[in-house]
């Protein structure tokens, strides 16, 4: 026989029992997660959307983030800790954090979750909790992008394609701070927000083919943000200058351009101590936060929907 769950032992959660479209989203009760060894759990303020969401949803990913079912999404969490399992020794009860957890895990669209400790920075103070969720994933991919990966200095010239999304504006933010020059590509409705972040020349992606519109400028660093076909990217690439880096979240399929020039496929990894670092960025008021939109939780297939569309702009941070 099946036990019966106490009202102590069960909590309202988003999840699917197979892969598919928005339609296999149900919001239900579901076992609340208790703390193993290592772990804590987390009354969740804040879950936050990504793209990888969809992907992961409709099941094109499954052979490299493969999920038990049935699963929990979200994989950016913000709340407060209510209970620490064995061996955790830095966190407590009542401390407010933020997380990126691993992408097929059991995530955060639910009242609680449970979060590796390891994973865990004390949430920044100097926004709401709920909003804090738009913060670890994103960030450390614009984080390792510049630094990790494309080795950015002061000085260099940077270009962001796909300034717009969530990474590319704290990449234009980072790299503005670490003092070096940045172009950035973008939709007119986020030239606002690129320019109060420091970039130094914005490019309207409407407008003129890239190459055509740079006029033959070349980057120290081409960060590309947006899915592009191998033509695209081979354009992208030939913005490197001699020995520079070309870095892209897309998985570019691309052979190296020669001039000696670094192709890097970034995929975001977890690493509190860097998010730690973001965060005191946050507080300092070094780092902004944009959140576009909180939506109750009870609406992640509308999300869903809207990011498939084209019509979600922004960080949309789900509230259970």
């Amino acid at each position: 026989m099946r036990a019966v769950l106490t009202t102590a032992q069960v909590m309202k959660a988003m999840r699917f029992h197979s892969y598919g479209d928005s339609g296999v989203l149900v919001y239900e009760e579901a076992e609340r997660p208790a703390a193993g060894p290592g772990q804590v759990v987390v009354k969740v303020a804040g879950a936050a959307f990504n793209p990888l969401d969809v992907a992961i949803r409709a099941g094109f990913v499954r052979e490299v983030f493969p999920v038990a079912l049935p699963h929990i999404p979200n994989y950016d969490v913000s709340g407060v800790i209510t209970e620490v399992g064995a061996a955790v020794r830095r966190w407590s009860a009542g401390d407010p954090v933020i997380a990126a957890l691993p992408p097929g895990a059991p995530g955060a669209a639910a009242e609680y979750a449970a979060v590796p400790a390891g994973a865990l920075a004390a949430a920044p103070r100097a926004v709401e909790l709920a909003d804090a969720a738009a913060l670890p994933s994103v960030g450390l991919t614009a984080w390792q992008s510049l630094f990790d990966h494309a080795g950015l200095k002061p000085g260099h010239s940077v270009l962001v394609n796909g300034a717009g999304g969530a990474v590319g504006g704290y990449a234009v933010q980072l790299a503005r701070a670490a003092g070096a020059i940045v172009t950035a590509t973008a939709s007119a409705r986020s030239s606002g927000r690129l320019r109060a972040y420091g970039a130094d020349q914005l490019i309207d992606h409407a407008g003129l083919p890239l190459p055509q519109a740079l006029a033959g400028q070349r980057f120290d660093v081409v960060l590309n943000l947006v899915r592009t076909d191998p033509r695209q990217t081979a354009r992208l690439a030939d913005l490197v200058a001699d020995g520079g880096a070309f870095v892209a979240t897309t998985f570019p399929d691309l052979a190296g351009p020669g001039r000696g020039v670094r192709v890097a496929s970034v995929s975001m990894r977890g690493d509190a101590g860097q998010l730690a670092g973001l965060v005191a960025r946050v507080d300092a008021g070094d780092l902004a936060i944009d959140v576009a939109g909180r939506r109750p939780l009870t609406e992640l297939a509308a999300v869903h929907d809207e990011a498939v569309c084209g019509d979600l702009a922004g960080k949309t941070i789900l509230i259970p």
